[in-house]
């Protein structure tokens, strides 16, 4: 049975000091409940720091990004493995900032899922369109071609992994989804994966979630 998850992206903010806060009051703030889960994702020098104040704990924590490759000459590059030396649980794929700025294609999404997987990390793959897709009417074949590249890089593996759907027009913006807007592409992307043979992976929404509208 599908639980209840989330999942916070510190995206690039952060410092030792305000970390250490937002930690220990995750730390002592959080109860586990069957069938629901906490994690953040944070930025990699911050990963230490995660560990050291969750590890023990019921919160997760995880990485932002991880290379397709396993190792090798990939300057800048953090690799599964030297994610999973943290204990990261979670790996952020194909967030829409990395597509956005970092030139990041489906295929490659794909890739970094599948990496991630054979690190025993768990792959948070992002779907969403932009404004400018939506307003076209192409919102389901846009997040259809992003999770099938998904589906074709796991085969198999597909039920292991997480999917977050982010409509890019709403992220930092301070617009949000509807309830119906977001169910709209849930359902989609529900059907989608049943289809695949993977009925449990949990759906986030994610773009411009905050206390007052979560």
């Amino acid at each position: 049975m599908r639980g209840k998850l989330t999942v916070g992206n510190w995206k690039m903010h952060g410092g030792l000091a305000e970390n250490a806060g937002r930690l220990a009051a995750l730390a002592g703030g959080w109860r586990a409940q069957a069938g629901r889960g906490l994690a953040v994702c944070v930025p990699f020098p911050y990963l230490a720091q995660a560990r050291d104040a969750l590890a023990g704990g019921e919160v997760g924590w995880g990485a932002q990004d991880v290379s397709a490759h396993a190792a090798g000459a990939y300057t800048g590059e953090v690799s599964g493995a030297m994610l999973a030396d943290f204990g990261c649980r979670f790996a952020i794929v194909g967030h829409s900032e990395r597509r956005q700025y970092h030139g990041e294609r489906d295929e490659a999404v794909g890739a970094k899922a599948r990496a991630s997987l054979a690190a025993g990390v768990t792959p948070i793959a992002c779907v969403g369109e932009t404004l400018a897709e939506r307003d076209a009417g192409t919102t389901g074949a846009v997040v259809e071609r992003q999770l099938r590249a998904v589906i074709d890089a796991l085969g198999a593996d597909l039920p292991r992994i997480v999917v977050a759907y982010e409509p890019v027009w709403a992220i930092g913006t301070g617009r949000t989804a509807t309830p119906d807007q977001a169910q709209q592409v849930h359902a989609a992307l529900r059907a989608r994966l049943e289809r695949a043979g993977a009925p449990d992976v949990p759906i986030l929404y994610g773009g411009s979630v905050k206390a007052s509208n979560a």
